[in-house]
């Protein structure tokens, strides 16, 4: 039987998962809502949690700090008794999508060239924009 810890970490799995997602999922909506006139991609909120979210990541990276949500699960998978990104079907699967092993700068320098590509979407698809001009 699996233990509450494990449980936790494989649900704090699928939020880091999750909110991978957002952000890469996000900026490709973005960018193909803008040529099939999707009126939410322009939607403010959503566009400042999306920029908020990549922002956060690089001035982690930039701070050579790791995701709060890694150490989290880290805590929670020594707490059940696991090694770190083994375990359950869900860990070991999203695991593998999320955690990847590089040097902090592959990080840093891909997190921050995607941070520069949300900001010139900014400029390129305005959020709150009238659709009926592009």
């Amino acid at each position: 039987m699996e233990s509450v810890y494990s449980i936790a970490a494989d649900a704090l799995l699928i939020i880091h998962f999750a909110f991978i997602v957002f952000v890469l999922g996000g900026q490709v909506c973005v960018i193909i809502g803008y040529f099939r006139d999707w009126r939410w991609v322009r939607n403010l909120s959503f566009r400042v949690g999306h920029l908020l979210a990549i922002g956060i990541v690089v001035a982690q990276t930039w701070a050579s700090q790791l995701c709060p949500l890694t150490i989290w699960e880290s805590k929670l998978r020594n707490a059940a008794g696991e090694q770190p990104y083994q375990g359950t079907f869900v860990a070991a699967w999203v695991g593998r999508l999320v955690y990847y092993d590089a040097p902090l700068w592959v990080f840093t320098a891909a997190y921050s060239i995607f941070f520069a590509l949300v900001l010139s979407t900014w400029i390129w698809v305005r959020p709150g924009k009238d659709l009926t001009t592009k």
